[in-house]
């Protein structure tokens, strides 16, 4: 099986710094095994005092309590105290840090305990920032529009909670801010992630190397990969995506009795991770062990992942640059979704045996999820075609980007499908009648339209609109199973 190459230990002990979400992630997971257990006790009653706090959580006009519990969870790149040998030679990391979060996500879990959802916020988003008191000068700032990365600059945490509770309708219960490094030495200490890609993957600015098929990553390896942003043209938004893949895949390893479900082992992660991150004040030792007995049952069968939607990639601002605008109705439904606690991928559809040709399909089309890549090189050609099949009904993911490799541009479309979801694939074919048919097994719910040059739009009238107050899957959500390595 191939395998990155093993990292160095980091030098020293890890300073109880900001660590990034995955260390996070680690940690949470331990709870869910030393909740009820006198170690998990002795663990929280050791290090609660140390516990990094912030007043994060409060404010005017907040949206309403929904029952469950919604975390907001953010990296950032504070690289303060950090050797430069190990962040050039080990890390990978290079350029100046910012006083900005590098990473957001959204992380509820359901009243009922029996969900988790994880919502990646773009970090580029162009969102209102709520007035504020800068937390430089101490004098008041009037409400703005920025990139929703800088509100934790201009005012710290309780700012970024502000603007995401504005920006999203969703109330943020909690707080927890991370970093890299720690991540790196819990992954270690856990014996290593698999991850599983189809295609290799290679990006020099974060060190990444990695081939086709499954391999199992080192902390260093496994950073790289979380932090990868030139594997293709997706940039960011296919970083998020594999940052919810690795989630996915850690949930995977646990609920299928891997590494990070040995007791032996998580009592000293979970003191590494206790005292490696920054957490709201309202989060003690007895709310921890809460949050660690709705974990408990957590698979990543019963994990949903989703992304923004957005309308735009590219949309210049003076003074701020290149941001991305929300499309408004498909963010407004996923958070009416998550706000009552639904399922955001729906009922899985059953699988079955391939079909021999297309046909016209019985799945409605806004079950069927769509991710479009720009194949033929033309600019702007990928939002397009993303945009046509959302107006003719399909749950398109809303990111298109550009299609991978450096051959040649492609004239013919091309729908790659997973056979086993061999209805949805007649319904998407039927509109796309040009179209070649390109099993991919494994691949998941979501099918990839790779545009060429030929394409001529989606054949047939447009599809209704779908209700978003009924329960139905979200445009672009992948279940944890989806996402995670094939068993």
């Amino acid at each position: 099986m191939p395998a990155q190459r093993q990292s160095e230990r980091l030098p020293g002990p890890m300073p109880p710094r900001r660590r990034r979400w995955g260390l996070w992630t680690a940690g949470a997971l331990s709870f869910s095994v030393l909740a009820s257990s006198c170690a998990g006790w002795a663990v929280l009653n050791g290090v609660g005092s140390s516990l990094g706090r912030v007043d994060a959580i409060g404010g005017p006009d907040r949206p309403a309590d929904d029952g469950a519990s919604t975390f907001l969870v953010v990296g950032t790149d504070d690289r303060a105290g950090i050797p430069e040998a190990t962040l050039k030679d080990l890390l990978h990391a290079g350029g100046e840090s910012c006083h900005c979060t590098d990473t957001m996500m959204i992380v509820q879990l359901s009243a009922d305990h029996g969900r988790a959802t994880v919502v990646s916020v773009p970090r580029d988003s162009y969102v209102d920032i709520p007035a504020h008191q800068d937390r430089v000068s101490g004098k008041q700032v009037a409400a703005s529009k920025g990139k929703i990365n800088a509100a934790y600059g201009m005012g710290g945490a309780p700012l970024a909670v502000r603007t995401v509770e504005q920006s999203t309708g969703l109330r943020i219960d909690h707080y927890i801010e991370v970093n890299f490094l720690g991540f790196v030495s819990t992954v270690d200490a856990l014996g290593g992630v698999q991850v599983c890609t189809p295609k290799p993957l290679k990006d020099e600015y974060s060190g990444l190397d990695l081939p086709a098929g499954t391999s199992r990553l080192d902390g260093a390896g496994a950073l790289r990969y979380v932090r990868a942003r030139h594997v293709d043209g997706s940039s960011d938004l296919g970083r998020m995506h594999r940052q919810q893949k690795f989630l996915a895949q850690l949930l995977h390893q646990a609920s299928s009795g891997g590494t990070l479900l040995n007791p032996a082992k998580l009592t000293s992660v979970m003191d590494t991770v206790l005292r490696s991150v920054k957490v709201d004040k309202g989060l003690g030792n007895a709310e921890l062990l809460d949050f660690a007995s709705r974990l408990k049952d957590l698979s990543a069968s019963n994990a949903d992942f989703a992304t923004v939607p957005l309308s735009s990639v590219d949309h210049p601002v003076p003074g701020w640059g290149s941001t991305v605008l929300w499309d408004e109705k498909g963010a407004k439904a996923l958070f009416d979704a998550v706000r009552a606690g639904r399922s955001l991928t729906g009922p899985a559809p059953a699988a079955s045996s391939p079909a021999p040709a297309p046909a016209a399909g019985t799945v409605p089309p806004d079950q069927v999820r769509v991710q479009v890549l720009n194949g033929a090189g033309v600019q702007g050609l990928g939002n397009r075609v993303d945009e046509d099949l959302r107006k003719a009904g399909f749950a398109t993911t809303g990111t298109p980007s550009n299609a991978p490799g450096n051959g040649p541009a492609a004239t013919r479309t091309v729908i790659r499908y997973d056979p086993r979801w061999d209805e949805s694939v007649k319904v998407l074919a039927a509109a796309l009648p040009d179209a070649e048919l390109v099993r991919v097994p494994h691949q998941g719910q979501t099918f990839q339209v790779v545009v060429g040059s030929d394409y001529r739009g989606p054949s047939g009238p447009a599809a209704p609109e779908p209700d978003t107050a009924e329960s139905g899957p979200v445009a672009g959500a992948e279940s944890g199973n989806e996402i995670s390595c094939p068993a």
